[in-house]
Protein backbone atom coordinates (compact mmCIF):
# COMPACT_ATOMS: atom_id res chain seq x y z
CA UNK A 1 0.00 0.00 0.00
CA UNK A 2 2.92 2.36 0.75
CA UNK A 3 4.03 1.96 -2.85
CA UNK A 4 0.60 3.00 -4.10
CA UNK A 5 0.87 5.73 -6.74
CA UNK A 6 -2.04 7.77 -5.38
CA UNK A 7 -0.91 10.39 -2.87
CA UNK A 8 -4.42 10.36 -1.38
CA UNK A 9 -4.15 6.63 -0.65
CA UNK A 10 -0.67 7.06 0.86
CA UNK A 11 -1.98 9.90 3.04
CA UNK A 12 -4.87 7.72 4.17
CA UNK A 13 -2.44 4.91 4.97
CA UNK A 14 -0.20 7.27 6.91
CA UNK A 15 -3.09 8.45 9.08
CA UNK A 16 -4.45 4.94 9.52
CA UNK A 17 -1.04 3.62 10.54
CA UNK A 18 -0.55 6.53 12.96
CA UNK A 19 -3.90 5.79 14.62
CA UNK A 20 -2.97 2.12 14.79
CA UNK A 21 0.40 3.01 16.45
CA UNK A 22 -1.21 5.09 19.18
CA UNK A 23 -4.04 2.58 19.60
CA UNK A 24 -1.80 -0.41 20.33
CA UNK A 25 -1.14 -1.04 24.00
CA UNK A 26 2.05 -3.04 23.57
CA UNK A 27 4.50 -3.53 20.72
CA UNK A 28 7.53 -5.68 20.18
CA UNK A 29 10.89 -4.21 19.15
CA UNK A 30 10.40 -5.66 15.69
CA UNK A 31 7.01 -3.97 15.36
CA UNK A 32 8.51 -0.65 16.48
CA UNK A 33 11.17 -0.98 13.79
CA UNK A 34 8.55 -1.71 11.15
CA UNK A 35 6.39 1.23 12.23
CA UNK A 36 9.45 3.50 11.99
CA UNK A 37 10.45 2.21 8.55
CA UNK A 38 6.99 2.49 6.96
CA UNK A 39 6.06 5.83 8.58
CA UNK A 40 9.39 7.34 7.58
CA UNK A 41 9.00 6.10 4.01
CA UNK A 42 5.46 7.45 3.76
CA UNK A 43 6.31 10.81 5.35
CA UNK A 44 9.16 11.41 2.90
CA UNK A 45 6.74 11.80 -0.01
CA UNK A 46 4.00 13.75 1.77
CA UNK A 47 3.51 17.51 1.43
CA UNK A 48 4.70 19.85 4.18
CA UNK A 49 1.31 20.19 5.90
CA UNK A 50 0.98 16.41 6.31
CA UNK A 51 4.54 16.04 7.64
CA UNK A 52 3.95 18.91 10.07
CA UNK A 53 0.78 17.18 11.30
CA UNK A 54 2.75 13.96 11.77
CA UNK A 55 5.48 15.83 13.66
CA UNK A 56 2.96 17.42 16.02
CA UNK A 57 1.28 14.07 16.63
CA UNK A 58 4.49 12.21 17.53
CA UNK A 59 6.34 15.08 19.25
CA UNK A 60 5.29 14.18 22.80
CA UNK A 61 5.30 10.38 22.44
CA UNK A 62 8.07 8.83 24.56
CA UNK A 63 7.91 5.63 22.49
CA UNK A 64 7.79 7.25 19.05
CA UNK A 65 9.92 5.46 16.42
CA UNK A 66 13.42 6.90 16.62
CA UNK A 67 13.97 6.70 12.86
CA UNK A 68 10.82 8.71 12.19
CA UNK A 69 11.59 11.39 14.80
CA UNK A 70 15.14 11.78 13.56
CA UNK A 71 13.87 12.11 9.98
CA UNK A 72 11.35 14.77 11.02
CA UNK A 73 14.00 16.63 13.06
CA UNK A 74 16.05 17.15 9.89
CA UNK A 75 13.02 18.25 7.85
CA UNK A 76 12.26 21.89 7.04
CA UNK A 77 11.61 24.12 10.04
CA UNK A 78 7.80 24.07 9.75
CA UNK A 79 7.91 20.30 10.16
CA UNK A 80 10.89 19.88 12.47
CA UNK A 81 9.88 22.49 15.05
CA UNK A 82 7.48 20.33 17.06
CA UNK A 83 9.79 17.34 17.54
CA UNK A 84 12.87 19.50 18.12
CA UNK A 85 11.14 21.45 20.86
CA UNK A 86 9.60 18.56 22.76
CA UNK A 87 10.40 15.03 21.60
CA UNK A 88 12.01 12.99 24.41
CA UNK A 89 13.19 10.47 21.83
CA UNK A 90 15.95 12.72 20.47
CA UNK A 91 19.36 12.15 22.03
CA UNK A 92 22.09 14.76 22.51
CA UNK A 93 23.86 13.25 19.53
CA UNK A 94 20.71 13.75 17.42
CA UNK A 95 20.35 17.35 18.57
CA UNK A 96 24.01 18.20 17.99
CA UNK A 97 23.64 16.85 14.46
CA UNK A 98 20.64 19.10 13.83
CA UNK A 99 22.34 22.19 15.30
CA UNK A 100 25.41 21.62 13.12
CA UNK A 101 23.42 21.02 9.93
CA UNK A 102 20.54 23.51 10.00
CA UNK A 103 19.70 27.18 10.37
CA UNK A 104 18.41 29.49 13.08
CA UNK A 105 14.79 28.26 13.07
CA UNK A 106 15.98 24.76 13.95
CA UNK A 107 18.35 26.13 16.60
CA UNK A 108 15.58 28.17 18.20
CA UNK A 109 13.33 25.10 18.37
CA UNK A 110 16.09 23.14 20.13
CA UNK A 111 16.67 26.10 22.47
CA UNK A 112 13.07 25.84 23.66
CA UNK A 113 13.32 22.20 24.83
CA UNK A 114 12.38 21.53 28.48
CA UNK A 115 15.98 20.47 29.05
CA UNK A 116 19.04 21.39 27.01
CA UNK A 117 22.42 19.91 27.94
CA UNK A 118 25.60 21.96 28.32
CA UNK A 119 27.06 20.40 25.17
CA UNK A 120 24.06 21.33 23.03
CA UNK A 121 23.84 24.80 24.59
CA UNK A 122 27.51 25.44 23.87
CA UNK A 123 27.04 24.68 20.18
CA UNK A 124 23.92 26.88 20.04
CA UNK A 125 25.82 29.78 21.63
CA UNK A 126 28.56 29.26 19.06
CA UNK A 127 26.32 28.98 15.98
CA UNK A 128 23.20 30.88 16.96
CA UNK A 129 22.40 34.48 16.14
CA UNK A 130 21.32 36.92 18.87
CA UNK A 131 17.64 36.01 18.55
CA UNK A 132 18.51 32.35 19.06
CA UNK A 133 20.78 33.24 21.98
CA UNK A 134 17.89 35.14 23.55
CA UNK A 135 15.65 32.08 23.23
CA UNK A 136 18.29 29.92 24.90
CA UNK A 137 18.88 32.37 27.77
CA UNK A 138 15.14 32.66 28.31
CA UNK A 139 14.93 28.89 28.89
CA UNK A 140 15.79 28.04 32.51
CA UNK A 141 15.90 24.39 31.47
CA UNK A 142 18.93 25.08 29.27
CA UNK A 143 22.17 24.42 31.14
CA UNK A 144 25.11 26.65 30.22
CA UNK A 145 28.71 25.94 31.14
CA UNK A 146 30.87 28.73 32.55
CA UNK A 147 32.51 29.12 29.13
CA UNK A 148 29.13 29.43 27.37
CA UNK A 149 27.83 31.87 29.99
CA UNK A 150 30.87 34.09 29.49
CA UNK A 151 30.43 34.02 25.71
CA UNK A 152 26.72 34.83 26.07
CA UNK A 153 27.38 37.80 28.35
CA UNK A 154 30.06 39.17 26.00
CA UNK A 155 27.46 39.25 23.23
CA UNK A 156 24.68 40.53 25.46
CA UNK A 157 26.75 43.48 26.65
CA UNK A 158 26.74 45.01 23.15
CA UNK A 159 23.13 44.18 22.24
CA UNK A 160 20.40 45.96 24.24
CA UNK A 161 17.85 43.42 22.96
CA UNK A 162 19.61 40.80 25.11
CA UNK A 163 19.98 42.88 28.27
CA UNK A 164 16.76 41.95 30.03
CA UNK A 165 16.81 38.25 29.21
CA UNK A 166 20.42 38.02 30.42
CA UNK A 167 19.81 39.87 33.69
CA UNK A 168 16.68 37.79 34.28
CA UNK A 169 18.46 34.44 33.84
CA UNK A 170 18.26 32.73 37.23
CA UNK A 171 21.38 30.59 36.83
CA UNK A 172 23.70 33.32 35.54
CA UNK A 173 26.86 33.44 37.72
CA UNK A 174 26.87 36.47 40.01
CA UNK A 175 30.08 37.98 38.64
CA UNK A 176 28.75 37.79 35.06
CA UNK A 177 25.45 39.32 36.18
CA UNK A 178 27.34 42.25 37.65
CA UNK A 179 29.35 42.68 34.46
CA UNK A 180 26.04 43.71 32.90
CA UNK A 181 25.49 46.51 35.46
CA UNK A 182 27.22 49.33 33.59
CA UNK A 183 25.64 48.59 30.22
CA UNK A 184 21.96 48.12 31.14
CA UNK A 185 19.27 50.69 31.85
CA UNK A 186 18.40 51.89 35.36
CA UNK A 187 15.47 49.48 35.76
CA UNK A 188 17.73 46.48 35.16
CA UNK A 189 20.46 47.91 37.36
CA UNK A 190 17.96 47.98 40.18
CA UNK A 191 17.14 44.34 39.52
CA UNK A 192 20.84 43.42 39.68
CA UNK A 193 21.18 45.24 43.00
CA UNK A 194 18.13 43.42 44.33
CA UNK A 195 19.61 40.07 43.34
CA UNK A 196 22.90 41.03 44.98
CA UNK A 197 21.04 41.93 48.16
CA UNK A 198 19.42 38.49 48.31
CA UNK A 199 22.75 36.69 47.91
CA UNK A 200 24.92 35.55 50.77
CA UNK A 201 27.57 38.30 51.17
CA UNK A 202 30.46 35.84 51.27
CA UNK A 203 29.29 34.10 48.12
CA UNK A 204 28.74 37.41 46.37
CA UNK A 205 32.20 38.70 47.24
CA UNK A 206 33.75 35.42 46.14
CA UNK A 207 31.90 35.58 42.83
CA UNK A 208 32.84 39.21 42.22
CA UNK A 209 36.48 38.51 43.06
CA UNK A 210 36.46 35.66 40.55
CA UNK A 211 34.96 37.96 37.95
CA UNK A 212 37.49 40.71 38.57
CA UNK A 213 40.35 38.22 38.31
CA UNK A 214 38.97 36.76 35.06
CA UNK A 215 38.54 40.16 33.43
CA UNK A 216 41.94 41.37 34.56
CA UNK A 217 43.58 38.17 33.32
CA UNK A 218 41.83 38.46 29.95
CA UNK A 219 42.86 42.06 29.37
CA UNK A 220 46.42 41.51 30.54
CA UNK A 221 46.12 43.42 33.83
CA UNK A 222 46.90 40.18 35.68
CA UNK A 223 49.42 37.53 34.64
CA UNK A 224 48.13 34.44 32.87
CA UNK A 225 49.00 32.18 35.81
CA UNK A 226 47.22 34.37 38.37
CA UNK A 227 44.22 32.08 38.96
CA UNK A 228 46.38 28.98 39.34
CA UNK A 229 48.86 30.68 41.68
CA UNK A 230 46.08 32.27 43.72
CA UNK A 231 44.48 28.86 44.29
CA UNK A 232 47.85 27.44 45.40
CA UNK A 233 48.48 30.32 47.81
CA UNK A 234 44.99 29.84 49.28
CA UNK A 235 45.76 26.14 49.82
CA UNK A 236 48.98 27.03 51.66
CA UNK A 237 47.14 29.62 53.74
CA UNK A 238 44.43 27.12 54.72
CA UNK A 239 47.11 24.61 55.73
CA UNK A 240 48.95 27.22 57.82
CA UNK A 241 51.99 27.06 55.52
CA UNK A 242 51.90 30.58 54.10
CA UNK A 243 54.94 31.87 55.97
CA UNK A 244 57.53 34.56 55.21
CA UNK A 245 59.99 31.73 54.55
CA UNK A 246 57.63 30.34 51.91
CA UNK A 247 57.69 33.74 50.17
CA UNK A 248 61.48 33.53 49.98
CA UNK A 249 61.14 30.07 48.46
CA UNK A 250 58.74 31.46 45.82
CA UNK A 251 61.28 34.12 44.86
CA UNK A 252 64.21 31.71 44.64
CA UNK A 253 62.26 29.26 42.46
CA UNK A 254 61.03 31.95 40.07
CA UNK A 255 57.44 31.86 41.33
CA UNK A 256 57.00 35.62 41.01
CA UNK A 257 53.20 35.59 40.73
CA UNK A 258 52.84 33.39 43.82
CA UNK A 259 55.26 35.66 45.70
CA UNK A 260 53.27 38.76 44.78
CA UNK A 261 49.93 37.21 45.75
CA UNK A 262 51.35 36.01 49.06
CA UNK A 263 53.04 39.35 49.76
CA UNK A 264 49.78 41.17 49.07
CA UNK A 265 47.93 38.87 51.46
CA UNK A 266 50.58 39.08 54.15
CA UNK A 267 50.59 42.87 54.19
CA UNK A 268 46.98 43.51 53.08
CA UNK A 269 47.89 45.52 50.00
CA UNK A 270 46.56 44.93 46.49
CA UNK A 271 48.29 42.76 43.91
CA UNK A 272 49.07 45.67 41.58
CA UNK A 273 50.87 47.63 44.30
CA UNK A 274 52.90 44.54 45.17
CA UNK A 275 53.79 43.97 41.50
CA UNK A 276 54.81 47.60 41.03
CA UNK A 277 57.16 47.35 44.00
CA UNK A 278 58.82 44.21 42.68
CA UNK A 279 58.86 45.15 38.98
CA UNK A 280 60.48 48.50 39.71
CA UNK A 281 62.67 47.06 42.46
CA UNK A 282 61.44 49.67 44.90
CA UNK A 283 63.23 48.13 47.86
CA UNK A 284 62.34 51.03 50.14
CA UNK A 285 58.66 50.35 49.46
CA UNK A 286 59.25 46.63 50.04
CA UNK A 287 60.79 47.59 53.37
CA UNK A 288 57.58 49.41 54.31
CA UNK A 289 55.52 46.35 53.43
CA UNK A 290 57.75 43.93 55.30
CA UNK A 291 58.06 46.17 58.36
CA UNK A 292 54.28 46.60 58.54
CA UNK A 293 53.99 42.80 58.56
CA UNK A 294 56.62 42.77 61.34
CA UNK A 295 58.99 40.53 59.37
CA UNK A 296 62.49 39.84 60.54
CA UNK A 297 65.21 41.97 58.94
CA UNK A 298 67.00 38.85 57.71
CA UNK A 299 63.93 37.89 55.66
CA UNK A 300 63.71 41.34 54.15
CA UNK A 301 67.40 41.10 53.28
CA UNK A 302 66.75 37.73 51.61
CA UNK A 303 63.99 39.24 49.47
CA UNK A 304 66.20 42.19 48.54
CA UNK A 305 69.17 40.05 47.52
CA UNK A 306 67.03 37.76 45.35
CA UNK A 307 65.32 40.71 43.65
CA UNK A 308 68.67 42.37 42.97
CA UNK A 309 70.49 39.16 42.01
CA UNK A 310 71.43 40.32 38.50
CA UNK A 311 72.84 43.60 39.77
CA UNK A 312 76.62 43.55 40.14
CA UNK A 313 76.37 45.63 43.31
CA UNK A 314 73.44 43.65 44.75
CA UNK A 315 74.97 42.82 48.12
CA UNK A 316 76.09 46.38 48.83
CA UNK A 317 72.68 47.76 47.91
CA UNK A 318 70.89 45.10 49.94
CA UNK A 319 72.96 45.95 53.02
CA UNK A 320 72.16 49.59 52.50
CA UNK A 321 68.44 48.77 52.43
CA UNK A 322 68.87 46.57 55.48
CA UNK A 323 70.21 49.56 57.44
CA UNK A 324 67.25 51.59 56.27
CA UNK A 325 64.97 48.74 57.35
CA UNK A 326 66.45 48.78 60.83
CA UNK A 327 65.83 52.52 61.11
CA UNK A 328 62.25 52.36 59.83
CA UNK A 329 59.71 52.14 62.66
CA UNK A 330 56.75 49.84 62.36
CA UNK A 331 54.41 52.72 63.25
CA UNK A 332 55.68 54.76 60.30
CA UNK A 333 55.34 51.74 58.00
CA UNK A 334 51.76 51.08 59.11
CA UNK A 335 50.83 54.74 58.67
CA UNK A 336 52.24 54.72 55.12
CA UNK A 337 50.42 51.52 54.32
CA UNK A 338 47.10 53.09 55.33
CA UNK A 339 47.45 55.61 52.50
CA UNK A 340 48.21 52.81 50.04
CA UNK A 341 45.07 51.02 51.12
CA UNK A 342 43.06 54.20 50.70
CA UNK A 343 44.40 54.43 47.14
CA UNK A 344 43.43 50.81 46.55
CA UNK A 345 39.90 51.47 47.79
CA UNK A 346 39.55 54.53 45.56
CA UNK A 347 40.82 52.57 42.56
CA UNK A 348 38.36 49.75 43.24
CA UNK A 349 35.49 52.22 43.54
Amino acid sequence: MAEEGSSEKRRALLRELTEHFFGSSARTATEDTLYGAVLTSLAAEMETAVRAELSARFAHAPDAPHALIRRLAHDEAAVAGAVLATSPVLSDEDLLGVVRAHGQDHLRAVSARPSVSEAVSELIVERGDDETLGALLRNDGARLSRKSSEAAVERARVNPALHEVTVSRASLPADLLNEMYFVVEARLRTRILEQNARMDPALLESALAAGRARIATDDGALPADYAECSAYVEELKAAGQLTPQMLARFLRSGGTTSFLIALAQLSDIDFHTARQIVDRRELDALAVVCKSADLDRALFLTYAVVLLNDDGDAMAKAHSYARMYAELTREAALRTLRFWRMRRGAAAA
